[in-house]
């Protein structure tokens, strides 16, 4: 305990820590990157970046405010164009957020008993119906 206190790890190492630049510069990379990909950034393993962050939740929480930037602007994004009428943006914000799914139905046998599919109909199904 008192090595860790004096930044050695217990492997006997000394800590890897950020510096205040690095520090300032995880917020924005976490917007746009993996944590794989920013611990490569800063040349440590995804292991030891977990480890950074669990030590100093202040890095912690500048990842979680980068992501959460990130996914808002997009979300913002993505809710203005299915308000303005983007089919597309309105059936993927509903399946995602309004619990709508889709649903193939298959007719297995025809009314003359053949088994020939006579309809097959893609239906979007409304979970407040």
């Amino acid at each position: 305990m008192e090595a860790e206190r004096q930044g050695i790890s217990a492997a006997g190492r000394p800590r890897i820590t950020l510096d205040e630049q690095q520090i300032n510069e995880v917020e924005t990379l976490a917007a746009v990157l993996t944590t794989d990909q920013i611990a490569d950034y800063f040349g440590i393993s995804r292991k030891t970046f977990y480890n950074i962050m669990e030590r100093d939740k202040a890095i912690f929480t500048r990842y979680k405010k980068g992501k959460a930037k990130a996914i808002g602007s997009i979300a913002g994004g993505l809710l203005n164009k299915a308000r303005n009428g983007d089919l597309g943006a309105q059936v993927f914000f509903l399946k995602t957020q309004g619990g709508w799914k889709d649903t193939t139905a298959v007719e297995h046998t025809s009314p003359d008993g053949s088994m020939t599919p006579t309809k097959i109909e893609r239906i979007i199904v409304d979970p407040t119906d």
